[in-house]
This record gives structure tokens, C-alpha cells and sequence, in this order.
């Protein structure tokens, strides 16, 4: 089935139509929040909620990151070599970019979720 699907949805979700993209939807989901969260049963029963708590957490998560991203220098200057400062740096930016990308797959997916229709532009 190829079928067209808004920019920024995520690849292990198949997209609407496609025979249990709920199913994969709510997995990607769980994927993204920590692993406590599945022995809530209200979760699966409901995955427009469980996306609503996953875009919380992502968007924590990215906050973390770009605040890292913005003080780690200051704050560890003393205690780590320049090097490894660097790296930190890096791996905020690369945590960022990924948890920005997963911002956006989630507000694409809870969407579909709750019944919206994405239309291509030409």
C-alpha cells in the first residue's frame, strides 16, 4: 500500500488505512515515554491520550536537551576537558534533532488519531 502521509510522520507507523496502523501507531508511542507506562491499561484503550502524554514527555525532553545544550559549557567547564565538553555539545544537538523530529511525529500521529484528514498539497 502506498499511501501519502503528512511530512514528518514516522516510519515504523504505517499510515492511516493500512491495516493496523493503530496498532503501530500506539507502539511507536509507548516507544517514546518510559517503559512504566504500559501497565497503564487506560493507554492502550485510549491512544489519543497516550499520544497526549507522549508529546508531554518528548517536548520535556527536548526543553532538557536544548537547556543542556545552552549551559552545559559554564556549568562543566571545571570539571571536564574541552574535548569532552564538545562532545556533550554534539550529543545535546543530535538528542535535539532527533527528539524535535519525534515532536513532530507525534503531533502528526495524535492527529490522525483524533480523525483529522491530511490532504497533499501540489
Amino acid at each position: 500500500m502506498t499511501a501519502s502521509v503528512p511530512p514528518g510522520w514516522p516510519e515504523q507507523v504505517r499510515p492511516v488505512g493500512a491495516p493496523d496502523w493503530e496498532n503501530t501507531a500506539v507502539a511507536w508511542l509507548f516507544d517514546l515515554v518510559p517503559p512504566d507506562y504500559r501497565a497503564h491499561e487506560v493507554l492502550r484503550r485510549y491512544p489519543v491520550l497516550l499520544a497526549r502524554l507522549a508529546g508531554d514527555h518528548v517536548a520535556a525532553g527536548l526543553e532538557a536537551a536544548r537547556t543542556g545544550w545552552r549551559t552545559v559549557r559554564v556549568d562543566l567547564a571545571d570539571h571536564l576537558p574541552p574535548d569532552a565538553i564538545e562532545a556533550a555539545v554534539a550529543a545535546y544537538e543530535r538528542e535535539g534533532a532527533r527528539l524535535a523530529a519525534a515532536a513532530r511525529g507525534v503531533e502528526v500521529v495524535a492527529g490522525a488519531l483524533r480523525g483529522e484528514v491530511w490532504v497533499p498539497r501540489l
